[in-house]
């Protein structure tokens, strides 16, 4: 294919770390206040065109199809300002990346579409890498709903023994003038602090539950909470995989357009938003701008595996980039779905121990004194 870069390769730099959406791993779908065009009205949005464009209906008609087909008032008024500016004369390409529910990765994909004339086999590409991204999106919230509303429910009862319970052993213990073993004025200890600041702790998680998205917004926040969603265990190996299959995906899709691998590596740097993923593609960058090959390049980070370093090398060198990444992006997209079977199987048990361990230690705290006393008595 025969079409110029030139423009591409000088507008990369522009926006260079640049990231048009600063959305979290678990708000790529579920979005507040309503978002128009979230990730899942991308993924129809894209399939569909491909398959209108492709079928021989030109883009005027397909996007008023498309825009008729909307339910929703907000993503109907974005499809009619497409729509619109289409008709006025402007690119697809320029539309989106005026439209800040697009981000560049999307723009230079339908750019390098309109120029090579396939655009319907561009809009086919997104709509796959969308379905693809939706689903990892879903297999997450699938392995993390269950342990999620198990721990919930476990912090409430627990939260509710120390406010509730614990009291009525301890008026008990002081009308008796009860002699108390540690661990039973350890938990003691607690329900008061849980009575004197617990609407207060439950106020202020409440307000960071609040308030996620907008500390999202703070770069500083962002890194720090990324860093230690990597380091959990269990979790930190799966969000990883999340995220390298993206970006596997991503080039994938970019190399299949011809772009080249410093352009691939700038887009899919601003479109994936997971701080240790763009920090490495950051200099992974550099190390390509100053003649180093990619897989070397990558060998430089823990991030990415031996075996996806030695795959890229043998890419490089036999010049099948896209087929080896599409590879490696069906690799990880498996290794996920396992992942996510394997996460939801072990935190299960893991949090019913866990909270079987705390119910079990206040259990023991309070009828400890109980077995004195009746001795006492008796």
């Amino acid at each position: 294919m025969a079409f110029n870069l030139d423009n591409i390769v000088r507008e990369v730099p522009a926006s260079k770390g640049v990231a048009k959406e600063n959305v979290s791993l678990l708000q790529k779908e579920i979005t507040l206040f309503n978002k128009a065009f979230n990730n899942k009205v991308k993924e129809d949005f894209y399939t569909e065109l491909g398959v209108l464009l492709k079928a021989g209906i030109t883009l005027k008609d397909a996007l008023e199809l498309l825009g008729k087909s909307q339910k929703k008032r907000q993503n109907k008024a974005v499809l009619n300002k497409i729509l619109q500016a289409v008709v006025k004369g402007e690119s697809l390409s320029e539309v989106l990346k005026s439209q800040k529910q697009f981000s560049d990765y999307e723009y230079f994909s339908v750019k390098i579409g309109e120029e090579t004339g396939t655009l319907f086999r561009v809009a086919e590409q997104l709509g796959a890498f969308y379905y693809r991204k939706n689903e990892q999106h879903r297999n997450l919230v699938s392995a993390l709903t269950y342990p999620v509303i198990i721990l919930s429910t476990a912090v409430l009862v627990v939260a509710f023994m120390l406010q509730f319970v614990v009291p009525m052993f301890q008026d008990i213990f002081k009308q008796q003038n009860v002699a108390l073993p540690g661990i039973t004025k350890f938990i003691i200890s607690l329900s008061g602090f849980m009575q004197s600041y617990g609407w207060l702790l439950f106020f202020i998680i409440v307000a960071l539950l609040a308030s996620k998205a907008f500390l999202n917004k703070n770069k500083h926040f962002k890194q720090l909470k990324d860093q230690f969603i990597l380091k959990l265990p269990f979790i930190g190996n799966f969000v990883k995989t999340v995220y390298l299959s993206q970006f596997t995906q991503a080039v994938a899709l970019l190399t299949a357009s011809k772009i080249p691998v410093v352009n691939s590596i700038q887009l899919v740097k601003q479109m994936i938003n997971f701080y240790p993923l763009q920090q490495a593609l950051e200099s992974v960058e550099q190390q390509i701008l100053k003649g180093n090959a990619l897989s070397v390049s990558l060998s430089e980070h823990k991030l990415f595996g031996d075996k996806m370093i030695a795959l890229v090398k043998v890419a490089e060198e036999t010049n099948q980039t896209e087929f080896i990444f599409e590879r490696l992006n069906m690799q990880y997209n498996t290794r996920v779905q396992q992942q996510s079977k394997m996460l939801s199987t072990i935190m299960e048990p893991l949090i019913i121990v866990i909270v079987g361990i705390f119910v079990g230690v206040i259990l023991i705290a309070m009828y400890l004194p109980m077995f004195k006393l009746s001795s006492v008595i008796g």
